[in-house]
């Protein structure tokens, strides 16, 4: 695997660091060499968590701050766009066909993962097609240099991207990676299922035991890594996603939720003049809202399944866009 270097041992990290580093270092100049919130950081690290002075200082001497980053992420947000428009960009006939060849070239590992995690394919697949076109668009941005620059250049979230760096050198020391080889999205997302490094550390997995994760160009660790996370979250293995509602009455979008916690009851949006034909106990927490579709308005109860997927990203349309190409799926397959 040419992104992975196995260096000298896990006790060890990073040794000869700077050997590797150090002509390319002379050769140019460093964007984070000496600079005080880098130093502070670096105390932090070797403090704190058994990391080499001097072999962070060659490190952070290859770094580069990135301008179109700080662009990016400074940039004023996109209106919102409704359903209608949200829904077409995932939904489309070639990321279907890319999901079938995907799910037939591993199904041997996506069996593996509904048996081991309860998670089923069609939703692992579903994942990674709306977050990288099945690997197809992974990032180009060093993830060190992303993590960099938010961490030290973009004050408004500088904690989180540094709590995020932190764990991305933790990640390189524990599976002997070269932290300058691994790449991601300007936000610092990293592999097929566009992990940050915190959620690499607590969720990803070496599905095929070859002793290291590898999430960025082995399916079989993203696929197990996706599972992985979504049952750590909660995902009830044979539960529906979500259920398509009717709304008759005044009251009924007092009913709508605000946020994405269940905060209401089946039975309580009943009592609104909500309806489903899908048999749910009146217990069910759910998560209720209304889309602007392109037929008009629809009303969806997001079940505890659905609550499940935003926690991969926070949204209401995200996890519509990952629950409907998940169906298309199975229908373009026949598999269910």
């Amino acid at each position: 695997m040419q992104i992975l270097r196995r260096w000298a041992s896990r006790h060890a990290p990073w040794v000869g660091l700077v050997g590797v580093f150090g002509c390319a270092q002379q050769a140019m100049a460093a964007d984070y060499d000496n600079a005080p919130l880098v130093n502070e950081f670096i105390a932090e690290m070797t403090r704190d968590y058994g990391f080499a002075s001097e072999q962070l200082v060659s490190l952070f001497g290859e770094v580069e701050r990135k301008q179109a980053i700080l662009d990016a992420i400074s940039r004023p947000a996109e209106r919102v766009k409704p359903w209608s428009e949200y829904r077409p960009i995932f939904i489309t006939d070639s990321r279907i066909a890319r999901g079938v060849d995907f799910w037939r070239e591993h199904e041997e590992a996506l069996r593996k993962a509904e048996q081991d995690y309860g998670v089923p394919a069609e939703m692992i697949v579903a994942i990674i097609g709306v977050e990288t076109f099945y690997g197809g668009n992974t990032g180009n941005y060093r993830v060190v240099d992303a993590l960099s620059t938010l961490a030290f250049d973009y004050p408004p979230r500088a904690p989180f991207f540094r709590k995020e760096l932190r764990e991305f050198l933790m990640l390189t020391r524990e599976e002997q990676v070269d932290p300058l080889t691994l790449k991601g999205s300007y936000a610092g997302a990293m592999g097929l299922p566009q992990f940050m490094p915190s959620s690499f550390r607590a969720y990803a997995v070496d599905f095929d035991g070859d002793g290291h994760i590898n999430i960025w160009t082995n399916p079989t660790d993203a696929i197990g890594s996706v599972a992985s996370y979504f049952k750590r979250h909660g995902w009830q293995p044979g539960e529906q996603v979500a259920s398509r509602a009717t709304v008759k009455g005044e009251q009924a979008d007092q009913g709508l939720t605000q946020g994405l916690d269940p905060v209401s009851t089946v039975g309580q949006l009943r009592a609104l003049g909500w309806s489903t034909e899908d048999a749910l106990s009146d217990e069910l927490p759910v998560t209720a809202f209304r889309l602007e579709g392109a037929e008009g308005a629809e009303y969806w109860m997001g079940l505890p399944n659905f609550f499940v997927i935003t926690r991969y990203n926070r949204s209401v349309m995200y996890a519509m866009a990952v629950n409907q190409l998940a169906e298309y799926l199975v229908t373009a397959r026949g598999a269910r």
